[in-house]
């Protein structure tokens, strides 16, 4: 990893990109996705990336050698698997990241799960409200309960964008993965007014040295780490170079 990456951007980003490319919108071919994913593991910034997401149906085809390093849509354990994802509450011998709602969250705890919360989608109506983020967060950070996002992270910081990649694609405003991960990371060590975080749009009020920082708030990167560690863990994205391209665009790779 470049020395020039700011110790607690590493700290909030390390690890951080679960690479979805068989799902919209890029819609890959498993096959093209798990080529992908072998070459982002040699990336320049393969520090970034942690799981391929596959489903269980593209699981028989994609090598063996990517054991360990899977993520797989499914409502069932499986040894393949380093974490699950799920749409109910299930019980595993692996992290399982159950996408259910809020007044579920108490059973995704009871039976040592992880939750998983929609941040985005290929429609407008698909991506959710600033507030209901923020009541995502805050809810599993009163249970200490460790989660994942998906869809929608494509980029570091909330403005519009397009929403696939057809020429006439829809647009809505989209949640940032720096947002969410420093709205986070605040949420971890106690801090519950996240809106103005998740709502910020300019990427200079966030900074990144020894400290992860947005305007007058700021962490330690050791902090950051913690944060990381025991509460969000990942965000699932249909491509690797968006998230890359937009952090080198702000300087901060």
């Amino acid at each position: 990893m470049p020395g020039s990456v700011a110790p607690a951007l590493r700290a909030l980003l390390e690890s951080s990109i679960d690479y979805a490319g068989t799902f919209p919108p890029a819609a890959l071919p498993c096959a093209g996705a798990v080529t992908n994913f072998a070459s982002y593991r040699t990336h320049e910034h393969a520090w970034l990336l942690r799981f391929l997401v596959v489903s269980a149906a593209d699981l028989p085809h994609v090598p063996r050698e990517f054991d360990g390093a899977l993520s797989v849509l499914t409502e069932a354990d499986d040894p393949r698997a380093a974490a699950l994802e799920t749409k109910r509450v299930v019980r595993a011998l692996r992290p399982v990241y159950c996408e259910v709602p809020v007044a579920e969250l108490d059973a995704v705890r009871a039976v040592g799960g992880c939750a998983k919360v929609r941040t985005g989608g290929v429609t407008p109506e698909a991506v959710p409200s600033v507030e209901a983020v923020a009541d995502f967060i805050r809810a599993c950070a009163e249970r200490r309960l460790a989660f994942k996002a998906t869809a929608g992270l494509h980029h570091s910081v909330r403005a519009e964008h397009a929403l696939t990649y057809e020429p006439d694609a829809p647009r809505a405003v989209t949640h940032g993965f720096l947002n969410m991960f420093v709205a986070s990371a605040l949420a971890w060590h106690g801090d519950r007014d996240l809106e103005p975080v998740l709502a910020e749009t300019d990427a200079t009020a966030f900074r990144f040295d020894d400290r992860a920082g947005w305007r007058d708030r700021s962490l330690s990167a050791e902090q950051v780490r913690a944060a990381r560690e025991h509460f969000l863990h990942a965000f699932g994205s249909c491509s690797f170079e968006e998230p890359v391209a937009d952090l080198r665009a702000l300087g901060l790779l």
